[in-house]
């Protein structure tokens, strides 16, 4: 057994020296300093690459000639990376928390609906630093096929811009230019698919063997026929089915659509070919990744093809090489997925993989579908329940937290948490869709019911988030009090995901309430998607009203702006630190704790319509007696002898201490409320009525898996 284990050793260490040699090969020519830089890297990070990549393709007959083409894909990306970059290297691994500051903002938008062009972002950098933004995601910019193209998700071109948006040069300069402001770049890398006007594709319609083996291609369709026994459908309503059949009678795997072709991840050229592009990328400034669609990159028979452990290796791998040739790279996973499968993306252990290193960000998809799920149910027990028992999240990675997005709202509720609460799956999400979509009676809401499955009875919705939180409803109304709601909850959501331990992601308008578009019925490439309701062109005029405190757009902004600049000095908020969902037994109010040596932040939001009073045993047992709340320092948050949370409002309760004046303007001043205004109203409530108060019980910290 000594021997095997020797031999081993050796062939580990063989296949380490030749990396090394063949990197140096190619670096001959490079500086010492960053020679040596690139190899320690490679050195580094060679156990975590050469385990992942042989998880994957230990099978295959050249793996050796392809880790090889891996190392010098690495060696000659860094060759070609700036000097600028490569002290953003040196910054990012100086300090690698630096995307779990609480001063980390990000601002999503497509480029064209926000600026017309790559270049005409310039013109908005002064609007995206006065909102507090650091980080900027720009929506799909390679280059993609004509007409309808999943929302730029159908890439023809790697290496190229949507001709529409600019050039390679110009998304440079544009990544300069935010580099310059203290901003990230953000951009899209779709791994599980291209669209079938690739090249590749084109190649492989016409029978080329080597670009037909970079696609899940079928000579007929029997082996199609015996996969989709097992797998869901995304798109049920206008793309039915996983697989399109070719003219010539092949079978081709389309998860998306017809003309979105997955990729072969089991072919190791395909993983060789998409490392090229993200290096490339990341030599053009590109410091942040958002990984499309990684759930269903590896197929296999009998399963729902997602979330398999060879996704996994290959993330990690691709990790691997990204710390190795331009360290200031970080990954987001779009995962839309269940908890127990989204933790792995954070490097969480999964059947058949260990604890490891793999994305640094994902999405929080629950905490989104939670809080529109509690904002239309008046009730937070589910909330409650759901995000008690979330899994952790490694200390050294982040959530990517959001209201809206560009994609549609799913329902992702199970029956056993319907049922950990007494309700029934089917039954909520049936009444979230008809409340977003304004049919249930007394929804304030206006949303569009997207892709209804009739054989299971689900549906999804889209909207934007001013449209579903009542502002379009209310604005019609001419109504100034349900304005008032529409805008309390659009500040409470916001409130919620900047107190998360993650990355809050604003999505373009809902800092100003852009309502939904309609105008898309009228646009034939849009007219079949109804997600195009929540992708508005920026209105710049109404933008133009964020100074003006009495406009909506003008307390919409300013109430964001002050959640963002007391994030800031919060460190309870930096995503290291760990979160603990607190169950007060009340389901008006949903509430959790960030602790730090600085001491403690309890976080308390009301989604109800209604006053709602706290115990302050729960400040008591958390070191929070004389608690001021960071949002309103100002104002005494006790009525009476309980805490008082005023309608749709959060409070971030933290030890008392001395608060420098740029601090203590209030939210609600800028709500159109005079200092003070809410805790007197709750004084005179709790006069009129009794107020049921909140009792704590803490649910278990975050780090507990769910059964």
């Amino acid at each position: 057994m000594s021997e095997i284990a020797s031999s081993a050793r050796s062939a580990a260490a063989d296949r380490r020296r030749r990396a090394i040699k063949v990197a140096s090969h190619l670096l001959v020519d490079e500086p010492k300093d960053g020679q040596d830089a690139f190899l320690r890297r490679l050195d580094e990070q060679w156990t975590e690459l050469r385990q992942s990549l042989d998880a994957v393709y230990r099978a295959h007959d050249d793996l050796a000639g392809h880790i090889d083409e891996v190392v010098r894909t690495m060696a000659q990306a860094w060759s070609m990376r700036s000097a600028e970059l490569r002290r953003l290297d040196d910054d990012r691994i100086a300090a690698p928390d630096w995307f779990q500051r609480p001063d980390m903002i990000g601002y999503v938008f497509y480029v064209d609906r926000f600026a017309g062009t790559l270049r005409g972002i310039e013109d908005h950098l002064g609007y995206l630093a006065e909102l507090g933004v650091r980080y900027v995601h720009l929506m799909p910019v390679l280059r993609s096929r004509a007409g309808d193209s999943d929302g730029g998700y159908a890439v023809t071109d790697y290496g190229a811009i949507e001709p529409r948006l600019g050039t390679m040069d110009d998304l440079e300069h544009v990544a300069a230019q935010l580099r310059a402001r203290g901003m990230s770049t953000c951009v899209d890398l779709v791994l599980n698919h291209t669209a079938a006007e690739h090249p590749w594709a084109e190649r492989a319609r016409n029978r080329d063997p080597e670009a037909a083996d970079l696609y899940r291609i079928y000579p007929n369709g029997t082996i199609p026929g015996t996969y989709e026994r097992t797998l869901p459908e995304v798109f049920p309503g206008f793309a039915p089915g996983n697989f399109t059949e070719l003219a010539d009678g092949r079978w081709v795997w389309t998860t998306f659509n017809r003309w979105q072709w997955d990729l072969n991840w089991e072919n190791p050229r395909v993983f060789v070919e998409i490392l090229r592009v993200l290096l490339a990328l990341a030599n053009r400034g590109v410091d942040v990744f958002r990984l499309d669609a990684v759930a269903f990159m590896w197929k296999r028979l009998g399963t729902n093809s997602q979330n398999q452990p060879e996704v996994h290796w290959l993330l990690r791998a691709m990790r691997a090489c990204a710390r190795i040739a331009a360290p200031a790279v970080i990954f987001k996973a779009e995962a839309i997925v269940g908890p127990d499968d989204l933790a792995p993306y954070l490097g969480v252990a999964a059947p058949g993989v260990p604890d490891g290193r793999e994305c640094d960000l994902a999405y929080h998809n629950s905490l989104m579908v939670q809080f529109w799920s509690a904002l239309a149910a008046r009730d937070t027990r589910l909330m409650t329940h759901v995000l008690g028992t979330f899994p952790h999240k490694p200390e050294a990675t982040a959530w990517a937290t959001y209201l809206r997005c560009h994609d549609d709202i799913g329902w992702a509720i199970t029956e056993d948490d319907a049922a950990a609460v007494g309700w029934s799956g089917p039954a909520h999400r049936a009444f979230l869709s008809s409340f977003y979509a304004g049919e249930f009676p007394g929804s304030f809401a206006r949303g569009v019911v997207f892709q209804a499955n009739q054989a299971t009875g689900d549906s999804r919705i889209n909207g934007t988030c001013a449209s579903l939180a009542g502002l379009e409803v209310a604005l019609e109304r001419a109504d100034p009090v349900d304005v008032d709601r529409a805008i309390d909850r659009i500040l409470l959501g916001h409130a919620l995901i900047l107190g998360w331990n993650g990355i809050p992601l604003l999505f373009m308008g809902d800092e100003i309430g852009l309502r939904n578009d309609w105008r898309f019925l009228s646009e034939p490439d849009h007219a079949s998607d109804n997600r195009w309701v929540h992708r508005p062109l920026m209105n710049w005029r109404q933008a133009g009203q964020r100074r003006d405190p009495r406009s909506v757009e003008g307390r919409i902004f300013a109430g964001l702006r002050r959640l963002i600049e007391v994030r800031r000095g919060l460190p309870q908020l930096h995503a290291a630190i760990p979160l603990e969902v607190v169950d007060l037994e009340d389901p008006a109010l949903f509430a959790f704790v960030r602790g730090d040596p600085a001491g403690p932040l309890l976080a308390v939001h009301n989604l109800t319509e209604k006053p709602q009073a706290l115990d302050p045993a729960v400040l008591a047992r958390l070191g929070l007696s004389t608690a001021i709340d960071a949002i309103e320092p100002q104002a005494d948050p006790m009525c009476g002898e309980t805490l008082g949370v005023a309608p749709y409002s959060c409070r971030w309760l933290v030890a008392r201490r001395p608060v420098s004046p740029e601090t203590t303007a209030p939210l609600y001043a800028s709500l159109g409320h005079p200092p003070g205004q809410p805790a007197e109203d709750l004084r005179r409530h709790d006069r009129e009525r009794d107020i049921r108060v909140a009792k704590p019980r803490f649910s278990g910290s975050t780090g507990q898996r769910r059964s």
